[in-house]
């Protein structure tokens, strides 16, 4: 043997012992968290940093509806197609979506189609592994890591990330794991002159349509006053601001809200999203007060919006498009009611099986009145399609969420009917598009519990059900946290539908995703959440990476105008790239800052109304003879920044604009590159922060001005 042969030997020697040593000692990235063939946090939490299939192109749609089956696995679906239409039966919607063959676009050809599965995990169990950890008074502690690998993801996290492209914490809302706002699907649409909708059964400030019209670091932040209902606290008989007060803001991050210069809560970005259509219920929580003392709805109200309340079908029927009047329904003062009463899991039980569950309809189910899930998606479409922009093109998401909370509370009645309901909303869908430019997506946001088995487990509840063809499913429910069955103290047995049946979790395992129309067949083979994000924005042409999303703010321009009573505010426009801003007005000659708005956090600033105005308000203050003063805006994702001098270049005090009838425009400014942003963006500013809580220096003052939209 030849010395190269020698070496060659010995180096293959080695090759095979360190590919061994890799077998069996798998490697751990520098972070701590496990890095075989996958990525680390540091990778995964970046935006577009968990794709599968990133260097896959897309197929062009004028359309995209997004279709989610809360809580909808594998197991769900079939214990739904069981009970309904038999063990070798069909859902007419559900199942027809990535079929191949079985829909046709409008001149008979065939539709794309494609079926996969997704992965679904999150990073972190909650914002306490995230930069973004509060205390219970809602104050920013912080947390020494960004993210954690988390099998078992919540509906905030996986919406986030078919939303924003970005992987992040449990509870966060289009947030990454610093608590920097990602752009969402309904604002990039907005951006690129799309209608848009939010379409749901559950509380419209619930994590799943919540990760298309907000950004908060906890998805419990409902309202100014969290989940404060609206109604009387402290027993004085009158609902105001002191019940507001003794509800407590705990479940917000206390400077995300208005009324500490953040940029509000969920249901208050809401109105500042503006999608055209929005349909669901958490109507009780627009009884919350915002920084005016003003009801939600009344700001809702005076903002355009067509508003329906809970109860009013007839309301909701009635709706028609109307030119800048959005649609604000929320039908149901919480979630919405499901289509079968409750069926309650209980231990094992002979008598189960010898007399089997059939579900029966809820009385309460607002489709008994026209007001189904699937009468929301004809609504919301009908009123897309009549607007303007849709002859560009829309986008559309609609849930059925209680297949989720059903599972949670291991009820099948209820699960199996909020199943139909989505089953026949995609219907009704197929029944009004053309499959030939639009592409409709049918997937879930996670894994739950249901398992159908062979018979009934001593280990855990169970429901037995009399399916369509006269076959029988069981089902076990057995992922509660609680040992149901301890020391004889099991009383889950009892039929109360009120009680939550050992609260099951979430499960960790991959999903379904299926595809019909332009570029379906890119769901194909295991892809990831993000990736779904890729998917529709790539097919709507919308900007997906950070420099294209960057870019949509290169038109912000800023205008300060002066109304007739002598009070300034600056109208801001064009900065689509932007979920935040931050503001500085500065005296030109001493430097000193007149007015600045709150940067302490990522979630901190003005809320961008996107595609349309923000405004900006300087109610306090009052120009000095003589003096010239500087506005700069400065979008906090893009880096953009605009500024304005004003009075006049000739320092006249108080110009008087339009030729002396005291109110108009003052001054214009656009987009300028910066060479130094003014107020730090997303981690800079939460870095130092948190630096300033881990010294014990004390609260950071910062002088904030009341901001409003328009």
């Amino acid at each position: 043997m030849n010395i190269n042969k020698m070496l060659k030997g010995a180096v293959a020697a080695l090759t095979s012992a360190a590919a061994l040593g890799a077998l069996t000692a798998p490697a751990f990235a520098a972070s701590g968290t496990y890095d075989l063939n996958g990525k680390g946090v540091d990778a995964l939490s970046v935006h577009g940093g968990a794709q599968r299939i990133a260097t896959i192109g897309n197929a062009k749609a004028k359309n995209v509806i997004l279709f989610i089956g809360d809580g909808m696995g594998d197991s769900e679906i079939t214990v739904a197609r069981n009970y309904l239409h038999g063990v070798n039966g069909t859902f007419q919607g559900l199942d027809k979506i990535g079929q191949p063959s079985a829909l046709q676009t409008s001149t008979g050809k065939a539709a794309e189609s494609g079926v996969g599965q997704y992965t679904t995990f999150s990073l972190g169990g909650s914002s306490n592994d995230s930069l973004m950890a509060k205390d219970s008074k809602g104050q920013l502690t912080g947390s020494k890591t960004a993210g954690v690998i988390t099998p078992v993801t919540d509906s905030s996290a996986s919406g986030s990330g078919w939303a924003t492209g970005t992987k992040t914490y449990n509870n966060a809302v289009s947030v990454d794991v610093k608590g920097n706002p990602q752009l969402n699907l309904i604002e990039l649409a907005k951006a690129n002159g799309l209608a848009t909708g939010n379409v749901t059964t559950s509380e419209i400030q619930d994590a799943t349509p919540a990760v298309q019209e907000s950004h908060s670091s906890e998805r419990a932040c409902y309202g100014p006053q969290g989940k404060w209902d609206g109604t009387d606290k402290n027993g004085d008989g009158k609902v105001d601001i002191k019940d507001a007060e003794l509800a407590g803001i705990g479940r917000c991050l206390a400077d995300q809200l208005k009324a500490n210069g953040g940029i509000g809560s969920i249901s208050e970005q809401l109105l500042d999203t503006r999608a055209d259509v929005t349909i669901g219920g958490g109507a009780k929580y627009f009884n919350q007060l915002d920084e005016n003392g003003n009801t939600l709805w009344r700001q809702a109200a005076d903002r355009g919006f067509q508003t329906v309340k809970s109860g009013d079908v007839d309301g909701f029927k009635n709706l028609t498009y109307k030119d800048g009047q959005p649609v604000l329904a929320l039908l149901g003062d919480g979630n919405l009611p499901t289509q079968f009463n409750p069926s309650v899991a209980t231990k094992q039980d002979a008598a189960k099986d010898e007399n089997p569950t059939v579900c029966t309809t809820n009385a309460k189910w607002l489709g008994n009145q026209g007001a189904s899930l699937a009468d929301f998606t004809d609504k919301a479409l009908d009123l897309l399609q009549a607007n303007p922009k849709s002859e560009k093109g829309f986008f559309l998401q609609v849930e059925g969420a209680s297949i989720d909370k059903q599972d949670h509370n291991a009820n099948a009645c209820g699960q199996i009917g909020e199943t139909d309901d989505l089953d026949k909303a995609i219907s009704a869908a197929l029944k009004k598009v053309d499959l030939s430019d639009t592409l409709i997506i049918v997937t879930a946001d996670h894994a739950h519990t249901s398992q159908i088995v062979e018979s009934q487990p001593y280990y855990a509840l169970s429901t037995v059900l009399k399916n369509a063809d006269g076959s029988k499913t069981t089902i076990s429910y057995g992922t509660s946290e609680k040992n149901l069955y301890s020391d004889g103290q099991d009383t889950e047995g009892a039929a109360d539908s009120s009680k939550a049946q050992g609260n099951m979790s979430h499960t960790g395992t991959q999903l379904r995703i299926a595809a019909s129309g332009p570029g379906a067949s890119r769901v194909d083979g295991l892809t990831d959440q993000t990736d779904n994000f890729y998917t529709i924005a790539g097919a709507l042409g919308l900007a997906t990476d950070t420099t294209s999303q960057n870019n949509l703010s290169n038109g912000g321009k800023v205008t300060v105008n002066k109304d007739k009573d002598g009070k300034y505010s600056a109208a801001v426009t064009g900065f689509n790239g932007d979920a935040v801003l931050s503001y500085q007005l500065i005296d030109n000659a001493s430097k000193k800052v007149v007015a600045e708005s709150n940067t302490s956090t990522p979630l901190s600033g003005v809320r961008v109304a996107t595609a349309a105005t923000t405004s900006i308000s300087f109610a306090d203050f009052t120009p000095a003879e003589g003096a010239s003063y500087t506005l700069t805006v400065n979008g906090r994702q893009s880096g953009k920044s605009a500024s304005v001098s004003f009075p006049s270049a000739s320092g006249s005090a108080d110009k008087t604009p339009n030729g002396g009838n005291g109110s108009g425009t003052v001054a214009q400014g656009t987009v300028k590159e910066p060479t130094a942003p003014l107020g730090k963006t997303g981690a800079t500013v939460l870095g130092l922060a948190l630096m300033v809580l881990a010294l014990g220096a004390g609260a950071m003052v910062v002088r904030s001005v009341k901001a409003g939209r328009r």
